[in-house]
């Protein structure tokens, strides 16, 4: 009794220990793999998500559905994290690395069966995984900037399967133009190019704009739709009387001193309509509201404006036209005020918006999408972020791998050859590594009908004869050269993939004591205690998630 350790929970705590707490979390992270393994591949089926509310969402991108469930588990939650990672880092790849992920798992979960302990798997995988990455530099394919064929190929193999299909190229062709003219010495940001969702019209009449939208419209209908040549002034502020920031009171003891008070308010305005008149301005964007007086004399001064401007609006007016915004009139200068060569209102879809185009160096730009209902423009819209995304990760890399599932066929033979090397029971984990990763080649021939087991066969021994390029066309069922095809992804979506995957798959493995009390979970691994996410429900949460992922499926 005196050795046996003691622990003291509240009533309302559960706890989960050794082998249990190790098949729970295996259980959850596998349970979050299938959910999204079937929209895999240009032939993935979507899911349809729906809400509390009755929102709809369908869509068969890996992160929007991870993220959209109610997944109530802990160690569920790594897995939904991998996800998000390989959405802000590639933007794209993100099911693959959470089938990884799930793979992972799974094979650990046979080894951890035999009697092989969790630290080992952890040692050997980690091992596997810094192979893996080196054996992807080796094959990885160089492509220059300049490149726009690959460079749209690139982009095509993104939004494959993702409802954009019948258009890719036209959209994969928008893409590389986009990307191409945010790019500077610092890199790519995609923040620059914003995506204008526009529900009517085919997916063919998308089209990119070389400067910005504002999906806003001139405060007056007495300011002109048109300006040609125009100066551009962006106003961080109101174009209002300011409130005294106390409460006042004003006694008027006859109208005279009414009328001067009013008078005073006019001519305040009219000194701000003056003042953006007197620097020069066309236009004129404010971030918060314009008096309906301080409207008329911008009117009389025939200068367009535009009220309530978001601030990313306003970030990317001012790279585009070269404008500095300000926080108040009073500040403004000539030196502030940016140039556009056309700013006018036009109407899209039944919609009047601001276009401000042709732009010097347009180092923002506008991508219009057209569809025919608001859930296939918001499918076309994941798809060109993932797009944007891979295109922008090749330019700055300047390294791609052949599609298909042709990597992970070479980097499991090349791990095979690579576990004869490594001593130990991680051999086994090594082993355990290269199976895992023929998860994705697997899953792609059973998400197009096919027989799983003749397609890989037919891989390895493409690959064992050299061909490092020999993927699986999801369409005819054969074993083709993918750089050939011009099926390609960039090599930060798999190293990343493999590395979040890994990482996730290791920690879940090294957790043997799952406490759930209150408002916090606890947990315990061999070396050191690690805080677990606020649970609460820790030990009921597969159950909740069980319940999200039904209401999907």
């Amino acid at each position: 009794m005196g050795n046996q350790p003691l622990i003291v929970l509240s009533e309302d705590s559960q706890r989960t220990s050794g082998e249990d707490a190790q098949s729970m979390n295996v259980q959850a992270g596998k349970a979050v793999a299938e959910s999204v393994r079937t929209t895999l591949g240009p032939k993935g089926m979507d899911k349809m998500l729906v809400d509390s509310s009755g929102n709809v969402i369908v869509t068969n991108d890996g992160v929007t559905l991870l993220s959209e469930m109610e997944i109530d588990h802990p160690a569920a939650d790594m897995i939904v994290e991998v996800a998000e990672t390989q959405e802000e880092e590639v933007g794209d790849g993100t099911t693959s690395a959470v089938v990884i992920a799930g793979e992972l798992l799974s094979q650990a979960e046979d080894l951890l069966d035999q009697d092989i302990h969790a630290t080992t798997l952890a040692q050997g995988y980690r091992e596997a995984a810094e192979e893996a990455i080196d054996a992807l530099e080796e094959i990885a394919i160089d492509v220059d900037e300049d490149d726009t064929e690959v460079l749209e190929q690139i982009a095509a193999t993104a939004m494959t399967g993702k409802g954009a299909e019948s258009a890719k190229d036209l959209l994969s062709e928008l893409v590389v133009e986009a990307v191409r003219a945010v790019a500077d010495d610092d890199g790519v940001d995609t923040d620059n190019i914003k995506v204008e969702k526009v529900v009517g019209g085919s997916i063919e009449n998308s089209e990119l704009v070389e400067g910005v939208i504002v999906d806003k419209e001139r405060v007056s209908e007495n300011m002109p739709y048109f300006a040609e040549d125009a100066n551009v002034a962006i106003v961080d502020g109101d174009l209002e009387i300011k409130e005294t920031e106390i409460d006042a009171e004003v006694n008027v003891t006859d109208p005279d001193q009414l009328e001067q008070f009013l008078e005073q308010e006019e001519q305040q305005l009219r000194e701000m309509a003056e003042q953006v008149a007197d620097a020069g301005a066309d236009v004129v964007f404010v971030d918060g509201g314009i008096d309906d007086m301080a409207q008329h004399y911008l009117a009389k001064e025939g200068i367009i404006a535009v009220r309530r401007v978001k601030s990313s609006d306003q970030s990317q007016l001012a790279r585009a036209t070269g404008a500095t915004p300000v926080s108040s009139v009073d500040d403004l200068t000539e030196d502030d005020l940016g140039f556009a060569g056309s700013v006018a209102q036009k109407e899209i879809a039944g919609d009047q918006r601001i276009f401000v185009e042709d732009v010097d160096d347009a180092q923002a730009v506008t991508l219009i999408l057209r569809g025919g209902t608001e859930h296939v423009i918001d499918e076309i819209d994941r798809a060109i972020e993932d797009s944007l995304g891979v295109v922008r990760t090749t330019i700055e890399d300047g390294k791609v791998l052949a599609g298909g599932g042709a990597p992970e066929i070479d980097l499991s033979l090349a791990l095979r050859d690579y576990a004869d090397s490594v001593g130990g029971r991680e051999q086994l984990a090594v082993e355990a590594f290269a199976d895992a990763l023929e998860v994705i080649p697997r899953t792609l021939a059973e998400n197009a009908g096919l027989d799983p087991i003749d397609s890989l066969v037919e891989l390895r021994s493409a690959h064992d004869g050299g061909d490092t390029g020999a993927g699986l066309d999801a369409y005819t069922g054969d074993t083709i050269d993918m750089d050939a095809e011009g099926v390609y992804e960039p090599l930060r979506v798999k190293t990343q993939a493999i590395e979040s995957a890994t990482e996730a798959a290791v920690m879940l493995l090294r957790i043997d004591d799952v406490i759930a009390a209150g408002d916090l979970a606890v947990s315990h691994d061999d070396d050191e205690d690690e805080e677990m996410p606020p649970g609460g429900g820790g030990m009921g949460g597969m159950g909740g998630m069980g319940g999200g992922m039904g209401g999907m499926m």
